[in-house]
């Protein structure tokens, strides 16, 4: 069905089935809740707030509910990159040595996964795109196996809350031997990371400062940043993680500190709403502009939207899930190329657009239906070496699979 043609009353019924499904995966104890925000052609046409951001407390998931909304950090520093871009302070094919010299020299690993010491020299250097693509080389812990994993933990702690600086976190990176040659392949890392701080480094001021100057302050984002201030704690979510055995859930939030930390990974540590994040992602579905604001040029976001992985790179499976079968990835974003290839993870349109976190937050920007998506949970992950392989043997991924549940009902109610 055409989007033009959906019936209001058919959409707002089918939209309100949304809250009894999730309140069903809150109640069998998958999740502590979730905030849910649909607009679409103009306006909001639904907003859920199901179950409790502190369980403990007692405490219910409200629409201004903070989350840390992990990954969904990428395309936020990413369209800071691009606004340097169109600026002139850089370019896509610029080597990153020439404000990172950490990089300088970079070895990369004889195998993947192999003895971590068996290296061979880079081929060239690691340049913007290739960290705007993550086919840098570089890796996560949490998306390695084999020795590199463990020496990424090692060396660079946990990917959120680490104390030490962005100087010593560039120098400590830079020393790790990259896993492929630049440009090889897609391999999901702390590249944006490295690309945040990178931003930060032209531009001589921290990068939350930089991302509040040129995004957040602009869109009137007023409750997005990478960190909480102490005034606004109540309305953090708790992190939770489900026990493998009991089912319970478990806090493992991370400690909220008393003031800002030096360490503001551009990869995945802002907090942010539901509210906060459709401006965003109205921007973007605006190419560029929302509400009179302009972020970017039209053809700048139509760049960000191009898929730029080969059709080998896209071969390649990702976490163990055919991933790229029917989509690619463009700089910071992934977009849907071919919705029914893709129908394994979930309806979708071709065109969309996105990009989700690992604590289970996800949003889409679909132009076909001129539509967002936001949907907001709190469910840890393991996010260290052993990660790939703890997610592909969880027995309890309830709490996961309430996305496809959303998605089939939003979808749905568009008659599709």
């Amino acid at each position: 069905m055409d989007g033009d043609q959906v019936n209001s009353d058919v959409l707002a019924a089918g939209l309100a089935e949304i809250p009894s499904a999730l309140q069903a995966v809150v109640d069998a104890g998958d999740l502590s809740g979730f905030v849910t925000l649909i607009w679409r052609k103009g306006e909001i046409v639904r907003a859920h707030a199901i179950g409790r951001r502190d369980i403990e407390a007692g405490l219910p998931m409200t629409r201004d509910t903070l989350f840390r909304i992990a990954s969904m950090t990428k395309p936020v520093t990413s369209v800071a990159a691009l606004m340097l871009m169109e600026e002139g302070k850089l370019r896509l094919n610029d080597p990153i040595t020439k404000w990172l010299p950490e990089f300088s020299d970079m070895r990369v690993l004889k195998d993947a996964e192999g003895p971590t010491d068996q290296t061979y020299p880079a081929p060239r250097d690691i340049t913007v795109e290739d960290l705007m693509t993550h086919r840098s080389g570089l890796a996560y812990a949490f998306t390695s196996t084999g020795p590199i994993a463990q020496l990424y933990e090692d060396t660079l702690g946990p990917p959120l809350g680490g104390v030490m600086t962005p100087d010593d976190w560039l120098k400590r990176i830079g020393s790790l031997p990259l896993s492929y040659p630049p440009g090889e392949r897609f391999h999901y890392s702390h590249a944006t990371e490295v690309l945040g701080y990178l931003v930060a480094r032209i531009e001589g001021k921290p990068l939350g400062q930089v991302l509040q100057d040129r995004i957040f302050g602009p869109l009137g984002m007023t409750d997005t940043a990478f960190w909480c201030p102490p005034d606004k704690r109540g309305r953090m979510a708790k992190l939770y993680r489900q026990d493998p055995e009991s089912g319970a859930l478990q806090d493992v939030s991370y400690p909220l500190t008393d003031a800002p930390l030096a360490l503001e990974p551009g990869g995945g540590g802002l907090i942010s709403t539901a509210d906060d994040y459709l401006t965003f992602a109205r921007m973007l579905l605006g190419k560029g502009e929302v509400d009179g604001v302009r972020l970017l040029k039209p053809q700048t976001v139509e760049m960000m939207l191009e898929n730029r992985l080969t059709e080998a790179q896209r071969q390649i499976p990702f976490m163990g899930l055919p991933f790229w079968m029917g989509q690619g990835f463009g700089l910071g974003l992934s977009m849907i190329l071919d919705p029914q290839a893709q129908a394994w993870a979930g309806p979708s349109s071709k065109g969309s657009f996105s990009w989700p976190g690992a604590f289970g937050t996800w949003w889409r920007a679909d132009p076909a239906e001129d539509m967002v998506a936001i949907y907001l949970i709190q469910n840890s992950m393991p996010l260290g070496p052993d990660a790939a392989a703890q997610i592909a043997a969880s027995p309890r991924m309830g709490g996961r699979l309430a996305l496809m549940t959303f998605l089939n009902l939003v979808y749905g109610a568009l008659g599709r």
